[in-house]
C-alpha cells in the first residue's frame, strides 16, 4: 500500500516537472526563432512588391490604375536544380551528391506587345525552366532568358506571343515623396493582387545588390509587399509603370511596412541594352565618390551635406581629363541635383559609353561646370557586345576582366565567372562575378585555358581571386 502511494506521488511530481520543463523549452524555441528572424532584416525572396508615384484627383481611388496595370503583370514559375550533398562527405566538393529540382514563383511586367517581359534577376536566377502565365491564368508560355544585369537585379525574358497588353511607362524622376502608388503582383500565388500606399522615400541604398558596380537607388513605399511580388509593377495612379518591385525590409519575410522598387528610368535603359546587346552598356566617369558625412564636412569645412564627395580620381579617366580633383564635391549631373551617392549612381546609369555629361563641381567654395565623355569598362567609348565563353560542364560563363577592373583592384589579369548554373563552379561555392586571379599558383589570363584547367583538374585545387564585394578570397578544394 505504501509502495503504491509512493509511486503515485512520484508520478504526479514527474508530471509537474515535465510540464514545467516543456513550457520552458517552448518559450526558448520561440525566442530562438525571433532571434533568427531578426538577423535577416532584408529579404530577397522570389516575391515582393512596392509602390511609387502620382497623386490621384480622387485620393484613395485606385480603380483606374488597377484596371490599366493589372493585365500587364504576369505570373512567373521557375524550376531550378539543386545538388543535395551527402552529410557524410568530408570534402568541399561532393561528386556523389544527388540532383533534385525546386520550384519558385514571382512576377513580371510586359514591356512590349511582342513578348518582352522584365522581372528581377533573383526570380529567374539558375532556372532551367521558366514559364509565364498571363493575367487571369488564361495562357501559359515558355520563356527564354534574353539577358540579365546583376548590378541592378534586372532580367529580361521573351515569350513568343503577339498583341500583348504592354504597360505604359512613366518617368521615375517625376515621382514625388508622399504621392499615392499601387503595387501589382502575385503574392502567395494569388493572381493579380493590388495594394496601395505612398512613396516614402527616393534614392534608397539598402546594400542588397552583391556586385562590383551595384546600382541601388530604390523607390521606397509603404504599400503592402509580400512573397510573390518580386518583379511586379509599381505604378502611379494613372497606371504608368514607375518601378519594378525588388525587396522588402522585414523580420518575418512578409509585409512590415517597407518596400523597395527599381526606378523605371533605370529599368527601361537596362531592358533596351539587354535586348540590343545582350549586356548593359554602363558609362563610367573614372572616379570614386562617397556621401558627405560629418567627418568629411569637417575636413572640407562646409556646413551642408549636399552633393557627393570625390574620394579618388583614376588617372587618365574622363574625370581626370576634365579636371576633376579628389576633394571636389559633385552637386549636379546634367542639371539634376545629386543629393547623395545613390542618386549619383542612378543618374549615371541612364547613360551609355560615348555620352557627353556635364558636372557641376564645388571646389573649396568655388562652383564650376566641367564636361566629360563617358567610357566603357575597357576604357573607350565603344558599345560592347557580350563575349563571354560558356561551359556546360562547369555550369558558368567565363570572360576576361576589363581594364577598369584591372586598375580598380590592382591586378595584372583575371577571368570573371558569371551566369552560374549547376556544375562544378556552383558546387565549389564560387559566387557570381568572382574573378579568378590565380588557379593552382598560375595567373588566370585566358577564359578558354581556365575552362580547360578546371575541366581536367584532380587532386588539390587552390584558387585565389576577388569576390563581388571587391575583397580578396581564397578557396581550397579536393578535385575528382
Amino acid at each position: 500500500m505504501r509502495k503504491n502511494i509512493l509511486l503515485t506521488v512520484l508520478a504526479f511530481a514527474a508530471g509537474i516537472i515535465g510540464s514545467w520543463a516543456f513550457s520552458k523549452l517552448n518559450r526558448n524555441d520561440n525566442f530562438i526563432e525571433v532571434l533568427e528572424q531578426s538577423e535577416n532584416v532584408f529579404k530577397y525572396n522570389a516575391s515582393q512588391v512596392y509602390s511609387a508615384n502620382q497623386t490621384s484627383q480622387e485620393t484613395g481611388n485606385f480603380t483606374f490604375a488597377s484596371k490599366v496595370a493589372t493585365p500587364s503583370v504576369v505570373f512567373i514559375k521557375t524550376v531550378s536544380e539543386v545538388r543535395n550533398t551527402n552529410p557524410f562527405w568530408f570534402f568541399d566538393i561532393d561528386p556523389f551528391g544527388s540532383i533534385g529540382q525546386v520550384s519558385s514563383t514571382g512576377s513580371g511586367v510586359i514591356m512590349s506587345k511582342d513578348g518582352y517581359i522584365v522581372t528581377n534577376l533573383h526570380v529567374v536566377k539558375n532556372a532551367i525552366k521558366i514559364e509565364v502565365v498571363l493575367n487571369q491564368r488564361k495562357k501559359v508560355y515558355a520563356a527564354k532568358l534574353i539577358g540579365a544585369d546583376p548590378s541592378t537585379d534586372i532580367a529580361l525574358l521573351k515569350i513568343e506571343a503577339e498583341n500583348l497588353p504592354a504597360i505604359k511607362t512613366g518617368n521615375s524622376d517625376d515621382v514625388q515623396i508622399g504621392e499615392w502608388v499601387v503595387a501589382v503582383g502575385n503574392p502567395f500565388n494569388l493572381t493579380s493582387t493590388v495594394t496601395a500606399g505612398i512613396v516614402s522615400a527616393k534614392g534608397r541604398n539598402i546594400n542588397i545588390v552583391n556586385n562590383q558596380f551595384p546600382i541601388e537607388s530604390f523607390i521606397q513605399t509603404d504599400a503592402a509587399i509580400n512573397p510573390g511580388n518580386s518583379g511586379g509593377a509599381l505604378v502611379n495612379t494613372s497606371g504608368e509603370l514607375i518601378g519594378i518591385n525588388t525587396a522588402i525590409m522585414s523580420k518575418t519575410g512578409a509585409y512590415n511596412g517597407y518596400g523597395f522598387a527599381i526606378p523605371v528610368n533605370i529599368v527601361v535603359k537596362t531592358v533596351k541594352d539587354l535586348a540590343e546587346f545582350g549586356e548593359v552598356q554602363r558609362g563610367f566617369v573614372g572616379m570614386d565618390v562617397a556621401d558627405i558625412d560629418y567627418e568629411i564636412q569637417k575636413q572640407l569645412k562646409i556646413n551642408n551635406d549636399q552633393g557627393v564627395y570625390v574620394a579618388k580620381v583614376l588617372e587618365d579617366g574622363p574625370a581626370h581629363k576634365a579636371g576633376v580633383k579628389a576633394g571636389d564635391v559633385v552637386l549636379k549631373i546634367q542639371d539634376k541635383e545629386v543629393e547623395y551617392k545613390a542618386l549619383y549612381d542612378e543618374y549615371l546609369a541612364y547613360h551609355r559609353p560615348g555620352d557627353k555629361v556635364k558636372l557641376l563641381i564645388d571646389r573649396e567654395g568655388k562652383k564650376m561646370e566641367l564636361a566629360l565623355t563617358l567610357i566603357n569598362k575597357e576604357g573607350n567609348t565603344e558599345l560592347i557586345k557580350k563575349t563571354a565563353i560558356s561551359s556546360t560542364e562547369l555550369g558558368a560563363d567565363f570572360s576576361k576582366i576589363s581594364k577598369m577592373e584591372i586598375q580598380r583592384y590592382g591586378i595584372k589579369t583575371g577571368v570573371k565567372v558569371s551566369e552560374i548554373k549547376n556544375g562544378l563552379i556552383k558546387r565549389m561555392g564560387i559566387p557570381e562575378d568572382f574573378i579568378f586571379v590565380k588557379f593552382n599558383g598560375k595567373d588566370c589570363e585566358d577564359p578558354v585555358e581556365l575552362i580547360k584547367e578546371l575541366s581536367k583538374v584532380s587532386g588539390r585545387i587552390q584558387i585565389e581571386g576577388i569576390g563581388p564585394d571587391g575583397a580578396r578570397k581564397f578557396f581550397n578544394f579536393y578535385g575528382y
